[in-house]
């Protein structure tokens, strides 16, 4: 990496950060050395933004588009997932873009959303009494997994029985996400028909009147009452809230977790004084972003602080550095006692995620039963974690839970 670095200095006057290399971290030194030579880096997907003020500037910048779209290209993956996530509200831009959003940023309002709370914390307090039991456990295959499927299910409307088949499914498609998403073809692909299946199951359902105050019967009311838009845009809709529901909420609320393993006084803070559960949850997401960048593609040719960014170029804007970037963070590490600016993991803009305040408000009911039912928490082992690029997530978290 050093000589890499180093050789991309002299011709271009950036840096150079090899995402794709095994081992590579987001969070690493030497994305920090980067970031203190250029704001930007070169790496073999495009420009890597690495500071705060440019970053916010990027993300919300009319000559750049969404540049996800172009990601299953980028990384060899065909099929039905990756037609599916060119024609998504993702993958689309301009006018068609702010179509989909207008249908579906309406149906999830906070009165909405905070209606489901009680469900959330219902969830969590039926997967924390067997920790409490034991003493802890594998933390993702004891509460993270089945709360955020069996989350998605009372958002959706479905029965608890079937959050297995709909996590395992939404799991599978955020290996779409990594680096080697290429390598998982036929997985993902095999995921996202299913998925597509239940989407049209669950449009028939709130068509017959079924689960009325369900997610899917609003966003079939909405689509239905547009009147132009093909039954695919709405399968389309309901599988991208499933996806994003599932595997942001079980991987971020992971990585909580395993920060507050790491600083357990914060835990303590949090048990203290609940009304810092919402700090907790951001101060997570930068400290240990499950989404490590956000993507842009250039529509055209322009200048931004001294560097040229051509149309077509990809720029990815890093969660974690931009976060913790020197200029607007204290260097403190995880504190969740300290004001923070503004981070990046839920995107900006025009594609700042439709599905936030359902990540925060499920997290929030979590962590908030976690924090009442146990008085500590450690390590129990060595935890395991996917490659710290692209989407990633634990493994396996073995936690020492002290009940309370």
């Amino acid at each position: 990496m050093t000589n890499r670095t180093t050789i991309a200095m002299r011709d271009e006057g950036l840096p150079f950060l090899d995402l794709a290399a095994p081992g590579f971290s987001t969070r690493s030194p030497a994305v920090a050395e980067a970031r203190a030579a250029h704001w930007c880096a070169r790496t073999p997907f495009g420009l890597a933004v690495l500071r705060h003020t440019q970053a916010g500037r990027l993300l919300r910048d009319r000559r750049l588009r969404q540049g996800s779209h172009a990601w299953p290209a980028v990384i060899g993956l065909e099929g039905s997932f990756a037609s599916f996530w060119r024609r998504s509200v993702i993958g689309q831009e301009g006018t068609a873009h702010r179509r989909l959003r207008d249908l579906a940023v309406p149906v999830l309002t906070p009165d909405f959303v905070a209606g489901l709370e009680p469900a959330f914390t219902r969830i969590a307090r039926d997967l924390a009494a067997p920790l409490a039991a034991s003493g802890g456990g594998e933390f993702m295959s004891a509460f993270s997994t089945p709360f955020a499927g069996r989350a998605i299910c009372a958002l959706m409307g479905l029965p608890d029985a079937d959050w297995p088949r709909i996590a395992d499914d939404a799991i599978d498609l955020g290996l779409a996400m990594g680096v080697d998403g290429g390598r998982h073809a036929a997985r993902i692909n095999a995921a996202c028909d299913r998925l597509m299946e239940v989407a049209d199951g669950l449009a028939a359902a709130a068509r017959a009147g079924r689960a009325p105050r369900s997610y899917p019967s609003r966003i079939v009311a909405r689509f239905d009452a547009a009147g132009d838009l093909p039954e695919e845009a709405l399968r389309d809709m309901i599988v991208i809230s499933i996806f994003g529901g599932v595997d942001t909420t079980r991987a971020q609320l992971g990585f909580a977790m395993a920060l507050f393993a790491d600083h357990p006084r914060q835990w303590d803070m949090m048990r203290t004084d609940p009304a810092l559960i919402p700090a907790a949850i951001e101060e997570a997401i930068r400290t240990r972003p499950t989404t490590t960048w956000a993507t842009r593609e250039a529509l055209e040719d322009f200048e931004i602080d001294g560097q040229n960014v051509r149309r077509g170029e990809t720029l990815h804007i890093l969660v974690h550095a931009s976060a913790r970037d020197p200029a607007v963070d204290d260097g403190s590490g995880f504190d969740i006692t300290r004001p923070r600016k503004v981070h990046f993991g839920f995107g900006g803009g025009a594609h700042h995620c439709i599905g936030h305040l359902v990540a925060r408000s499920d997290m929030a009911a979590a962590l908030g039963v976690l924090s009442e039912t146990f008085a500590g928490i450690g390590w129990a082992g060595e935890p395991e974690f996917l490659p710290d690029s692209g989407n990633t997530a634990p493994r396996c978290l073995p936690l020492a839970l002290r009940p309370a």
